[in-house]
């Protein structure tokens, strides 16, 4: 593709140096929403057992508990985290609506591939055979599933969750971090 007749292609180094204050904040605001999004989850499921909207231990639930725990823990996350992006989305959008048409027409900010995946890539069985080291380092091997409680399996996923943030994400903050002094370095 070609640009139109007048219009300079910045790409993504340009885009950087030109709105790097802008990206941080929105980089700044998806951490904060992916982190408010699980600790959203948190408290429903604390609050999900201590009303007495699903039993704590996951061998008394019934198809009933686990389709109402499913369509409030929706609702919540709708009104604490959905809501609240869907803002944040619209601020975003306005934000480059706003830029010169000149400008915001130069950029080609797609990828070279079209992003389309086939599969999960893995990332459940990873979670499962982590969930699983999770339940064995924490001397539950032998126990049967059905004693869990809601609060252990959440706060293992929690904590899981937690520990692949630390171990994937700091050396991609690193990176990324890297790269993008990098690259506007030479832009």
């Amino acid at each position: 593709m070609t640009a139109e007749v007048g219009v300079r292609d910045y790409g993504w180094r340009e885009f950087m140096r030109r709105h790097w204050g802008a990206m941080a904040i929105f980089v700044g605001a998806c951490v904060v929403a992916l982190a408010a999004a699980v600790y959203v989850f948190w408290w429903f499921t604390g609050n999900a057992q201590s009303t007495g909207l699903v039993p704590s231990s996951l061998g008394t639930w019934t198809m009933g508990n686990l389709v109402s725990f499913i369509i409030y823990s929706i609702f919540w996350e709708l009104l604490f985290f959905g809501i609240p992006v869907i803002v944040g989305a619209l601020v975003a959008w306005q934000w480059w609506r706003r830029l010169p048409e000149d400008e915001r027409g130069g950029y080609r900010l797609s990828g070279k591939g079209s992003g389309r995946t086939r599969g999960s890539g893995g990332i459940s069985l990873l979670f499962f055979i982590l969930f699983a080291i999770k339940i064995y380092l924490d001397g539950n091997w032998n126990v049967p599933v059905a004693s869990f409680s809601v609060n252990y399996v959440v706060g293992s996923m929690i904590t899981i969750l937690a520990y692949v943030a630390v171990i994937v994400g700091i050396p991609l903050a690193i990176g990324l971090t890297w790269w993008a002094h990098h690259e506007m370095k030479n832009a």
